[in-house]
Formats: C-alpha cells, structure tokens, sequence
C-alpha cells in the first residue's frame, strides 16, 4: 500500500480522498491555493503547501508546483481528484518522471482518451458503437458540412479537446452550419488551445448513461454497474443514480460488455468511466470516457458497497483488483444530488461568497467542502457539496433524497436547493422517465408568495425573548419587536418585515411547548424554533427551516428557498422625549458611540448603539440638532427608558 499521498485538489473532493486515505493509514499532504488558506480540506494532512495564487491558473493547474509539493513532501503518489489536473496526460508523466505513483490511468491512456477523434476511432476498433460522424478532426468548414450532408441533419459540433459539454452546438440545417463552426472552432481555440470540430448525428432527447470500470496492472478489468447521468443543466449534471431506471436487461448487460471490451482494448488501468449516450430505441452509442474518479462516484459504491478510491491506491500501489468480476453484486438504488452555490433564476450563474452557517441533512451520505462554514471563491467551481441516499428501491431513494434537500439549509449563499426540492418532485423524474433536455426544458421557479410568508414567519419567531417574554421589561419597542400597546391580539407583539418589494406584519399570537404561533396575512403558522451557536432552526408547516440574524434583518432558507428581510426598527421610532433626551427604549450594553459632544448631527444620524439578545439596535437622533451631553458610556449596561443623549436643536 501507498504511504503517503498528496492530493492535488481542494474543496470536497480532496476531503472524500483524505476520508479513504485516514481509513486505510495512508498519510496525505493538501495543496491550496492563497485563496483556500483556511479551507477545509487542509484538515488533518500531514503536510500543508502552498503552490500559488488564487486563481486555478496560478494554482491548481500548475503541473510544476504540484509536482515539486510531492517531491518536497516525501509522497509517494499523486491523487488528482477531478476537474483542473485530472485528465490532464502532462500531469501523469510528470508525475511517472519524477519517480512517484500517478493515481490514474497512464499518461497514454488520457491523452487518446482526450482526443475525442482518437477515442471514437478506437472504439469503433474495439467494436464499440459510435454514432454515425466525421472520420478526422477539422477546423475547415467545408469539410465538415460534407459530413454533415452525409450523416444528415440535425448534427452536433464537438469541440475534439472539450470537455463537460463546454463548446457543443446543435445545428439544424446546412444555413446554419457556418457560422456554428465559427463560434466553435473560435471557442475552442480559446478555451482548449485547440480549434478542431466533429461533427455526429444529434439524438434527440437522448438518455445519458455510463459504466463505472476498472482495470489492474495484471490485465483484469471489471466494471462496477452503470450509473444513469441523465438530468442535467447545460451538459452538466446536478441528478445521478444507479442503477438505472427502467433499462431492459438485455441493453444493460450489452452496456456492460461493451464499456469492459473498450477498456480491455485500451489497456485501462485504475479508475473510469465509458460514457454513452441511449435514443428511444434503446440503441446506445459511444460518447466518451472519463479517465478520473467521477463525481458522481458515491452512487456506485452505494449500491456495490466497494471504496472506488480505495480499489484506486491499491491499484496504483501495483496490487490486484480486490474482487472478481463474478464477487461484484449490486443490491438497492442510490440517488445523488448536486449543491451548487448558484442562481437558478439567473441562469443557473455562480454565486460565490461565504456560507456563514450550514445544516446538514442526516441520514444520507453528504460529500462536502466544508462542514458548518465555509468561503466559496469566485476562481473555481461553484459546487460545495453532494447529497447522496440509499434505499431499497428508487421510490425510497427518491423519497430520502428529497427529504434530505429540504432539511439542508445554507446560509450567507444563494445555492440550487430550491431548485433541487422543485427537480426531484417534478413527474418525470419521479417517474423515472428522463432524458439530457428535461432540465433545460424547466424554468427555474421564483420562490411562491407563502414561501416567503413562511420566511417571515419564522423571522418573528426569531424575535421572541427566550424566556417567554412577560411584559416587563419588554414592554416597549424592542429592536424589531413591538409590545408597546401590548395588542390583545398580539400578545407577543408584532414584527414588521419588509421583503419581496412589500412589509408584512406578523403578529405573535402565542407561545408554548416549544412552538410559536404566528399570524401573517390573515394564516396561522405554527413555528417551532431553537437556537444553537447563533443559528436558529425549526419547522414551519412541518417544513424545515434555518435563520440567522443579520446587522438589519434575518436570512432564512425555508424548504430550500433563501429569504433575506430587513426589519423595521421600533426603537428608532420611539427614542427621544420632547426636551431632546433620547433615551434607550430596551435594557442592554452600549457598544457604540459613534458621536461626542459638540458634534452636530442630522436627523436618522445614529447616536447610540445597543446591544441586546445577540442583536444590534441603532438608536438615532430624532431632529436634526448639537449633541449636548452624553449620559452613557461605552460597554455600560442601561436599563428601559434611561437617557442616553440630550440634544439641543440647531439654530432656526
């Protein structure tokens, strides 16, 4: 076995590799990047090195920082993970040169793998079926509309060096041909240093299904079952599982045979995927293989019960694959669900920035960057974590994993979640009837006028005192909290919040046995609420909800959905007497005087801040005028009613 690894990759998947690596005693050395400093994936390495700046260019992707780290470590093996390096053949020699284990298949394998001329040919060789497409890569335009004359339209311009999609473009019609192959050949001289196009039939509504190999350097290859990849945005995937549904014996086994006779004519060593594409005929044709560990490579062991990157360092260590062929069984149905911190009402467009609080589901398996926070920078790939459940058949799994997207909550990012929690209840997908299109056919929904009821709601359970709250001394404004008129229909008081372009009043009607009842726009919610470390969570409706307090409101993510709210202040409202005392409408601490005597000051100028129950209140000067005295001090406690400030007001 390997002794020590260094893994050349970040965020969740190098956590996944340290996972295996702290199992089996292999030791693990992290790299990171200026901008993952303080990320999770450092976490109990024995070594730590900082191989450049933040950006992927400047960091991840650099072969010879990479390299030196492991020599400079004592590794032993180099572990890619996926994206940046990973199918990078220039790593895995480098690598293989400077006398260390690539955990991947040879430098060989990748680079034929990565021409996808060269692995259409190959395949086709092995007795692989391809679909109907050019012979040899081009960036000439003409020759690939004769291919298209002779394939017949519609066709699909793939870019010969591209991957996950990136630079595929469907074309109709011979008009449309020429400037397609423009913008392709364009993007990909851009974006992969390469220009070259092929062009094959295009399937329509195609399923996206692939095979989960491995081969040993004894000359065994396996498989591990096949995975269905079918629910995806933009040639991305966010939903996979396996097996997959509804596919008759006979294609599966033929899938089967047929990722395995690819592989045996490659040579393949360690970790792949075939990757294959299936019309409605149930005809299926060769698309690509994948010479990495997947993403979605949780579902596989699942239902297989095998470490895929366990079997990964044996192999790369020269051992034999730990089973037969005929010792590999798969029991039940796994489910997998992608989290991005991403836009869906955006077009799906990153949105990086820093989780400040995480609830994680329980019972499923989460694969993720960070555990209760975290940062997701704008350099690299927006995905922070993937939800994985298990069950006996796939209505259970599909159940599980609904289950556990609604009890995620991340707070400080706009993510998928919603988006996710709308996916998995949509028929189709329920039903186990999908194809590449059906994401792209959806429209991402704006969050329904009660999910964001539902967020105010809980917002106003956040603001009632812990104790219960008898009159005294929170009679009064209190922050956001209003009880000065101590309303018989709101006995707990009232909240003001403003979001979605309008103020809602919830009124609190009640208290008890850990529940709050609270009625907005004429409904009751009952509104179960605790606090941990600072992070609200409960259920409203029987849905599960996350809050935190904000400088001027609340943040919640209410059944997926992400709600930010400001809240009306009372406390400024009602802070001054007539003689310009203004006086602290709450018990609390001075933890700011932002003003000194003599200062003049405009009316909404904040004079005094109090802090009380973990919330800031501001309290503002009523008129404009000159700060005459102050008659508080700083971190002193002040108690309902006692003068802070005394202002005298400006001449004329």
């Amino acid at each position: 076995m390997l002794k020590r690894v260094l893994i050349a990759n970040r965020g969740e998947v190098a956590r996944r590799v340290a996972r295996t690596c702290r199992r089996l005693g292999v030791e693990y050395v992290a790299v990171h990047s200026d901008a993952d400093r303080s990320a999770a994936h450092l976490e109990g390495a024995v070594g730590r090195v900082r191989i450049g700046g933040a950006s992927a260019a400047d960091s991840y992707l650099r072969i010879d920082a990479v390299v030196d780290a492991a020599l400079r470590t004592g590794c032993d093996a180099v572990h890619p993970g996926y994206g940046f390096l990973s199918e990078n053949p220039r790593l895995a020699e480098a690598v293989t040169e400077a006398g260390l284990r690539y955990v991947g298949p040879g430098a060989a394998t990748i680079a034929a793998m990565g021409d996808k001329a060269t692995a259409r040919a190959l395949m086709a060789e092995a007795g692989v079926p391809v679909l109907p497409g050019s012979e040899q890569a081009t960036t000439s335009a003409a020759r690939l509309a004769a291919d298209a004359r002779r394939i017949g339209y519609p066709v699909i311009l793939k870019p010969v060096a591209g991957g996950g999609g990136k630079g595929m473009r469907v074309v109709d019609s011979a008009a449309d041909l020429a400037a397609a192959v423009a913008a392709a050949v364009r993007l990909g001289r851009s974006s992969f240093g390469d220009g070259r196009l092929l062009v094959e039939r295009y399937v329509e509504r195609p399923r996206h299904i692939e095979v989960q190999v491995f081969g040993d350097t004894h000359g065994e290859v396996v498989h591990l079952f096949e995975r269905e990849c079918s629910l995806q945005r933009r040639h991305q995937k966010i939903v996979e599982e396996a097996p997959a549904p509804g596919l008759s014996g006979a294609v599966r086994e033929a899938l089967l045979r047929a990722a395995v006779r690819g592989a045996r004519a490659l040579g393949y060593v360690n970790a792949g995927t075939f990757e294959f594409i299936v019309d409605a005929e149930e005809r299926f044709f060769f698309l690509e293989v994948n010479t990495r560990l997947q993403v979605e490579h949780p579902v596989t062991e699942a239902i297989t019960g095998v470490d895929i990157v366990e079997w990964q360092l044996l192999v790369a260590a020269g051992e034999r694959l730990p089973l037969a062929q005929d010792e590999i069984t798969a029991t039940g149905h796994a489910m997998e669900c992608r989290v991005y911190a991403e836009d869906p009402l955006a077009g799906f467009r990153p949105a990086p920035g820093r989780a400040e609080a995480v609830v994680w589901p329980r019972d499923v398996r989460v694969e993720a960057a960070f555990d209760t926070a975290g940062d997701v920078p704008p350099f690299y790939d927006p995905m922070i974590a993937k939800l994985v459940a298990r069950g006996h058949d796939r209505p259970q799994a599909l159940r599980r994993l609904s289950d556990a997207v609604r009890h995620t909550s991340v707070l400080g990012l706009t993510t998928n979640l919603g988006f996710l929690a709308d996916l998995l209840r949509e028929p189709r997908v329920v039903a186990g009837r999908t194809d590449t299109h059906l994401v792209d056919g959806l429209v991402a929904r704006a969050p329904r006028r009660d999910h964001t009821a539902r967020a105010v709601a809980c917002a106003a359970a956040m603001e009632i005192p812990a104790d219960g709250g008898a009159p005294s001394p929170w009679t009064g404004g209190v922050g956001p909290l209003d009880r000065r008129d101590l309303d018989p229909d709101a006995p707990f008081g009232r909240v003001v919040a403003r979001a979605d372009d309008r103020e809602w009043t919830a009124a609190l009607t009640g208290r008890g046995g850990g529940t709050a009842q609270v009625e907005l726009d004429g409904r009751r919610y009952d509104v179960t609420a605790s606090l941990r470390d600072g992070l609200f969570s409960g259920t409203v409706a029987d849905v599960p909800w996350a809050g935190l307090r904000t400088a001027d409101g609340a943040e919640l993510v209410v059944g997926g959905y992400r709600t930010a709210l400001s809240f009306r202040t009372f406390a400024e409202e009602s802070s001054s007497a007539a003689d310009g005392t203004v006086t602290s409408a709450m018990p609390g601490t001075v933890v700011g005087l932002p003003r000194a005597v003599g200062d003049t000051v405009e009316a909404g100028d904040v004079l005094v801040i109090i802090e009380a129950m973990k919330m800031e209140t501001r309290v503002t000067a009523p008129f404009s005028g000159v700060v005459e005295e102050i008659t508080c001090v700083l971190d002193g406690v002040v108690t309902a009613g006692q003068s802070l400030v005394v202002l005298s007001p400006e001449p004329g």
